[in-house]
């Protein structure tokens, strides 16, 4: 099977030694990435559940050329040390429980070390004590433990419990470690080289705030910390009198701002953030200081004058800000599941790294669930709605974005209240042409708006707008809209309203007249129609495109599109139907309905009756191209909860006229999540599948947009992702002298008889050959010297006594 959409900032990624690689923690996996080029390189897998920290060994000088080696930690409850150069698992060692954060401070020294005295390298976890009851009130299930990863054990006794567990921060020297909890810091000194657990000393620093985030300063006793509200505050020369004898102590009134006993010579309190801070981070000579939240900006603050400049409208809330061991490239995470390599120290987006857009949250009264996705079959896309007014086309065979479409002409705004936002999609069969709706909220009961937009593709994911019209149905909601298959020739598309009435639109202008010539005349409305003003709450067309379906309240009715006139009223649900979906060559059509009662029902159009029916909450439908199949998202409430942890949906795959299941699959996360048949990629094209029924894949994409594509008539069939990625070579192999400068020689084939090889070899006269040509496409200077000084040399032979 095919796996896919998971989130890039989950947790902080980091870059290797030379900074040409990024290692990025997507679900299950470490994903490796170049850094020039944006592309996915290779994979690590060997965890069984998210990955939650990534830590690159350090290594420096001509040895990290070859040497490429990481830790990781994962909710499974194990550490493991790859080798990711070859994308080889070394060693696992077990934690038993699920680790939510790991540093290693010891590591940057610990290669620095005598090799005649072996040290050991330790690192702090924070874990989730799953043996303790979660619904109890006041219990500890966060804790910080110390594992020796020499020896593959754990050392000592718990350094903190703590009701829920916290991200550890380490300093870049491995001296201190720390975790916001509430209102507190909790920070820990870390003894030089071999050290036992309870030599670790520990103090605490207050505040009045719940803190999010900290950052400890590369060289001094400084420390910063951001709390919910956007405050930075930084405590200056922390440690003092518990950590160190030797450091001189401030009297209690020469400290200032400084809460209570606190372990620290000064405070300081700076605030522009409006919101929770996500990240600090101080550069690598700790004259400045880097913050940055739900805003979208970033915000560099001078460590000694509290000035501040900005780096602005990066579309998306932040979250992490890691520097590289080049000081010209840093990256950013942001909220959207994008990642920003940064050029320093400008902070100029130099190429971005983009995942499956994630959920996001817009009121539930305008929310509609029959548009969540949109996909284009034939090609294995899926265009979603994103949180800055974009849909995004995503390619679900590659596991990547293709492109963005811009709805809405605004710039991200970080506010609690949404009061725009892209509400429906549609895609027409041929993906040809696309259908938007946007919503404007009224604000205190005015200035609300509809507005139904069409846009034209000339390739795939890439579209212009075509028509804009403002209220499409007065100031009712749409509820769908659907296109007529038949691509442009036949452009016809119909939107429906809560209001009472559907209309149809078509395009003349992609309609070839004979004698005319093609002109932009737009989409217009050629009829509108309605059924005793019940709100008509889903529409969609049959798959030749003759019969035109639209749900009116708890039953459905059959038009001639082109006409316009009703050709039948069928059903009588127990609930407001929200989705139809015709059946491919057959004569059949499946209604779902939800609310209190929810329903999905297999209506014969030519009966006028009800096939068969189940009294289940259908969440996402999809229905086979070819053949007579259908699949289902079932939402599973058995005893009001999902039978097993993280599994909450059920899928059911149907042949048409049957009411009992061919096969069913329990998912995770079925909420928010869609189902569509897809064409096989290019690269499977040749593949063989058992049976008779459709040769179509089936993609289940779940609520946090993580997704899986398998064949429903043989789910044992395994698809390797990795033979599906279109991976790249590693481009990032180190170059020096003559090739770091102009680059590669030609390779030369060696049999032919036009070569020359006079430039590699001596010969008579070597210099009238070796310096012609272009300047780069010189060998390099080391053959060049070599050749030419020994063809100035005379040849002896060589007398033995």
């Amino acid at each position: 099977m095919i796996t896919g959409g998971q989130s890039l900032v989950s947790s902080a990624p980091a870059f290797s030694n030379d900074g040409k690689k990024l290692l990025v923690c997507t679900g299950n996996i470490v994903s490796i990435f170049s850094t020039s080029t944006g592309m996915l390189i290779t994979e690590l897998e060997g965890h069984t559940d998210r990955v939650t920290s990534v830590i690159v060994v350090p290594v420096s000088g001509p040895v990290s050329k070859v040497m490429s080696y990481c830790w990781t930690s994962s909710l499974d409850g194990t550490i493991c040390y790859w080798d990711f150069s070859a994308a080889e698992l070394i060693k696992t060692i077990k934690a038993q429980h699920p680790i939510i954060s790991m540093v290693i401070p010891s590591i940057a020294c610990h290669l620095d070390e005598s090799i005649e005295e072996e040290s050991k390298l330790y690192a702090f976890v924070s874990i989730e004590d799953t043996s303790k009851p979660a619904d109890k009130k006041k219990a500890l299930l966060g804790q910080v433990q110390l594992y020796n990863l020499t020896d593959s054990r754990r050392v000592g006794g718990l350094l903190c419990e703590t009701r829920k567990s916290h991200l550890i921060h380490a300093s870049k020297s491995g001296e201190f470690i720390g975790i916001p909890n509430k209102r507190k810091l909790h920070i820990w000194q870390i003894p030089d080289k071999r050290f036992r657990s309870d030599e670790v000393k520990k103090i605490t620093l207050h505040h009045t705030k719940k803190l999010s985030t900290l950052a400890f300063h590369p060289t001094e006793r400084v420390v910063a910390g951001g709390d919910i509200t956007g405050r930075i505050l930084i405590w200056r020369g922390f440690g003092k009198k518990n950590f160190s004898n030797k450091l001189p102590v401030r009297d209690e009134e020469e400290r200032p701002c400084v809460r209570g006993n606190d372990d620290a010579d000064s405070c300081t309190t700076w605030h522009w953030h409006a919101n929770e801070v996500k990240f600090l981070f101080f550069s690598s000579d700790g004259a400045y200081l880097y913050s940055g939240g739900k805003e979208g900006v970033i915000v560099v603050w001078q460590l000694d004058t509290g000035k501040k400049k900005f780096k602005p409208r990066l579309g998306s809330p932040l979250i992490y800000f890691i520097d590289s061991p080049d000081p010209n490239l840093s990256c950013l995470s942001c909220a959207d599941n994008q990642i920003h390599l940064l050029k320093m120290p400008t902070m100029e987006i130099i190429k971005s790294i983009s995942g499956i857009k994630l959920p996001f949250s817009f009121p539930d009264s305008c929310e509609c669930s029959n548009n969540e996705f949109a996909f284009y079959n034939d090609a294995g896309l899926v265009a979603l709605r994103a949180e800055d007014f974009c849909i995004q086309f995503f390619n679900l065979f590659e596991n990547r974005e293709i492109s963005q479409v811009q709805v809405c002409e605004r710039n991200f705004q970080p506010v609690d209240d949404v009061t725009v936002f892209v509400a429906l999609i549609a895609l027409s069969p041929d993906g040809s042409m696309m259908s938007t709706v946007d919503v404007k909220l009224p604000e205190e009961g005015l200035g609300g708006f509809v507005t139904l937009k069409f846009w034209s593709g000339s390739h795939i994911g890439e579209y212009t707008l075509s028509t804009v019209i403002y209220e499409p149905h007065s100031d009712a909601q749409i509820s769908a809209i659907a296109f007529r298959p038949g691509g442009p020739g036949h452009s016809m598309a119909v939107s429906s309203s809560l209001g009472g009435d559907f209309k149809v639109w078509v395009n003349p202008s992609n309609v070839p007249q004979e004698g005319q010539m093609h002109q932009k005349s737009g989409w217009k409305c050629q009829s509108v129609g309605s059924y005793k003003n019940l709100p008509m709450t889903a529409a969609t067309f049959s798959a030749d495109g003759s019969v035109l379906a639209v749900a009116a309240a708890n039953l459905f009715t059959l038009w001639d599109p082109e006409k316009n006139v009703l050709i039948a009223v069928i059903g009588n649900t127990f609930a407001p139907i929200c989705n139809l979906s015709f059946i491919a060559q057959s004569e059949y059509l499946v209604s779902i309905s939800r609310d209190s009662k929810p329903q999905l029902a297999v209506w014969n159009l030519l009966k006028l009756s009800m096939q068969w029916s189940y009294q289940i909450s259908t969440e996402a439908i999809s229905t086979a191209k070819d053949g007579s199949q259908f699949a289902i998202l079932v939402i599973d409430n058995t005893h009001g909860k999902a039978i097993k942890r993280n599994q909450d949906g059920i899928i059911l795959l149907f042949e048409v006229e049957n009411p009992t299941p061919l096969a069913t699959w329990r998912v995770r996360k079925a909420k928010g999540g869609g189902l569509a048949f897809l064409a096989p990629d290019l690269l499977l094209r040749d593949t063989k599948y058992p049976g008779e029924g459709s040769h179509s894949l089936l993609a289940y994409i779940n609520g946090d947009h993580e997704y899986v594509i398998f064949n429903p008539q043989d789910p044992e069939v395994q698809i390797a992702r990795n033979a599906l990625t279109r991976q790249v070579p590693d481009k990032e192999s180190e170059y020096i002298g003559y090739t770091s400068i102009y680059g590669e020689l030609p390779e030369f084939d060696m049999k032919g008889d036009s070569i020359s090889e006079v430039p590699f070899m001596p010969s008579e006269r070597p210099w009238e050959t070796i310096f012609t040509g272009s300047s780069h496409n010189l060998p390099p200077l080391t053959k060049l010297c070599s050749t030419f000084l020994e063809s100035l040399l005379e040849r002896r032979s060589t007398i033995k006594g």
